[in-house]
């Protein structure tokens, strides 16, 4: 369960297979905080309400009963007619709507509904919403590339470190020289790339939590996973370590520029829309 503040006013949601789902009881809020199921009925028994959750629902739920759709479209809109999240969800089998008891209680509804309760509550909050749910989207996605590009660097090191073990490490070093042979050959790629050790990185950094690597931004990440690969192939071919930190330097100070420069052609054309 996530929070977003919206004009002062805080908004959970959370995702169901991979559907955003937002607070809609969070968004009455902004109107009034006292009658928030109130509202939510006096939605639910608006015609136009009814017609769209119905067209939603046959789009997005091969399980909906549209039989009793339309019995409810049929009375939206009387002065005796009402209906409840739970009688919407138990009678159509909808899933656009979910009910949720507990510490996170409250009705939650798909971001598209979610937005059209807001419309009907307030256009302002509305605009609001969606405008900070988006912003959101835009960060979680950046961190999304950051982590797989992560990742991949953590695969190449293995296949780097597989290669150390195979050609580098005689069996009859005791682990604590084995320790030191990996560390001495991460340096490699260390000092190729960011032109430093670890512990020059952590003497220079002792306010920083992790190591350099953490720190690195996405062209260096993706520069520092064709490194790793180069070197594996550089050891099975039986290159000096002086040789293979000499090749790789020049290989990232290439990559880095293509890709600096590519990222800042990139910003400018954005810029430029």
């Amino acid at each position: 369960m996530s929070k977003i503040t919206v004009l002062n006013k805080e908004v959970s949601y959370y995702q169901v297979n991979q559907e955003d789902y937002i607070c809609i009881t969070d968004i009455a809020r902004y109107k009034n905080s006292n009658r928030t199921d109130d509202l939510i009925r006096n939605w639910l028994r608006n015609r136009n309400t009814i017609e769209f959750l119905g067209i939603w629902e046959l789009l997005n739920n091969p399980g909906f009963k549209p039989v009793e759709f339309d019995g409810f479209k049929k009375q939206a809109g009387l002065n005796s007619f009402t209906l409840t999240p739970s009688q919407w969800i138990e009678k159509t089998n909808a899933i656009g709507i979910i009910s949720k008891s507990g510490r996170y209680g409250g009705t939650y509804a798909h971001k598209d509904i979610a937005f059209e309760f807001a419309a009907w509550v307030s256009v302002e909050f509305k605009l609001y919403l969606i405008k900070e749910f988006q912003r959101l989207k835009e960060i979680e996605q950046k961190q999304l590339g950051w982590d797989i590009k992560r990742n991949l660097a953590k695969i190449n090191y293995r296949i780097h470190t597989d290669a150390i073990k195979a050609n580098l490490i005689p069996k009859e070093l005791t682990k604590q020289q084995v320790n030191h042979v990996y560390a001495t050959e991460a340096d490699v790629l260390n000092m190729a790339l960011f032109g430093m050790t670890a512990k020059e990185w952590r003497d220079s950094n002792d306010d920083k939590k992790g190591n350099i690597r953490d720190y690195a931004d996405v062209s260096q990440l993706v520069c520092l996973s064709n490194l790793e690969n180069l070197n594996a192939l550089f050891i099975n071919e039986g290159l000096s370590q002086a040789n293979r930190l000499t090749r790789l330097n020049k290989i990232a100070i290439q990559q880095m520029r293509l890709l600096t420069e590519d990222a800042r052609i990139r910003k400018l054309e954005s810029g430029s829309k």
